[in-house]
């Protein structure tokens, strides 16, 4: 059995047994996280940082967890609402005048938030370098007509989640969402998650590594929800060889290019299902957690193809909420039981040529040391 490392209080072993499987059978290096209370009950990772099997998967390990970042990206949407720098029920031209354009006055902050803005793809680019260029996409979005009646109907908006929010929280602050987050919401809670990865960092990344039987060319014009529903194209065609680019890291795409480990996304996402603290460090009030949880939209996605429960951000499955990335990674809160449980790995799995059941069985694991 593939040696696990790290910390795992004894009622949540089956953590621990859950990840040593996974790394026996469908992993070659993954990290799993559980915060309970705002503290860390399990923190643990294996195997190895590349598909050779000849880099050991570290403490500090870094990955891409692809659509997983949408909660990083929406924590920061939630802490400028907690401040009252941000209304969630006012329109997104109040902070973004030229968003008005097309007749999208009426679309407001909570419909990007819920992907209910009827913007769900791209106005034009189809080459994974013009997402580098923020105004440039930013400017098109701003341009574009929605696609239906906004707040009427949701389609899961895979790249465009970001840069709405995120130029919304640059219209604030001033900063770029990477900057944003990483000197209010990462740094204060000494998280290791970075949207827009730099240099000295490269060194700790371990590549994601395509799904069994396919190279490096592997495509996210389908990425998937925890769901296992697939999407359809959003104008832009993301392989695997471009998540695994420097060009990739250095960029600013905050629903997708975040890198991290578990310990870094459960400690940050257990700050809303701890309701507002993590580590004795407070950043939001418990009121300003609740918009993570609460319903906004529930309904057919006309992307996804399955019926969904958005709130501010997330993805709401019963009692739990969340999201998870293209090839496994995955993060889910509880509000009920301030559990908060996080799997992050590199080995990418294709849902539409096999099952992925990997996030929910550490997810499942987890709930059974609550009993």
């Amino acid at each position: 059995m593939t040696d696990v490392k790290g910390h795992c209080e004894p009622r949540f072993a089956a953590v621990h047994e859950a990840l040593a499987a996974l790394l026996d059978r469908d992993d070659v290096g993954a990290s799993v996280a559980v915060y309970l209370d705002g503290e860390p009950v399990v923190d643990i990772w294996g195997g190895y940082a590349d598909a050779d099997r000849s880099v050991t998967w570290e403490r500090d390990t870094l990955t891409g967890v692809n659509s997983t970042t949408k909660t990083m990206t929406a924590l920061c949407a939630l802490v400028l609402a907690d401040r009252g720098q941000l209304d969630l029920s006012a329109p997104v031209a109040a902070y973004w005048p030229e968003f008005a354009a097309a007749g999208k006055g009426n679309v407001l902050v909570r419909h990007v938030l819920s992907h209910t803005a009827g913007l769900p793809d791209l106005s034009g680019p189809t080459a994974v370098e013009d997402l580098y260029d923020w105004e440039d996409v930013t400017a098109g979005l701003a341009a574009r007509a929605p696609a239906w009646e906004p707040g009427t109907a949701a389609g899961y908006h895979a790249l465009t989640f970001g840069f709405l929010v995120g130029e919304i929280v640059r219209r604030i602050t001033g900063r770029s969402l990477g900057e944003f987050f990483a000197e209010t919401v990462a740094e204060p809670l000494g998280a290791d998650f970075h949207i827009g990865l730099s240099t000295e960092h490269d060194h700790r990344v371990a590549p994601l590594i395509p799904p069994l039987a396919l190279t490096d060319e592997y495509a996210a014009a389908a990425p998937t929800g925890p769901d296992g529903a697939t999407r359809k194209s959003a104008g832009a065609v993301i392989r695997v060889k471009d998540a695994n680019s420097v060009a990739w890291r250095r960029a600013q795409i905050p629903a997708v290019n975040g890198f991290g480990n578990a310990r870094s996304v459960a400690r940050l996402q257990s700050v809303l299902a701890n309701h507002g603290s993590v580590g004795g460090v407070r950043l939001l009030s418990p009121k300003g957690c609740e918009p993570a949880w609460q319903e906004v939209y529930g309904g057919d996605d006309r992307v996804l193809g399955t019926p969904m429960s958005w709130t501010a951000g997330f993805g709401k499955f019963g009692t739990t909420f969340g999201w998870g990335g293209w090839g496994g990674s995955l993060v889910a809160g509880d509000p009920g039981s301030r559990m908060t449980v996080a799997y992050v790995m590199n080995q990418m799995i294709d849902r539409e040529r096999q099952e992925d059941d990997r996030g929910m069985e550490i997810v499942m694991a987890a709930y059974s040391g609550l009993r």
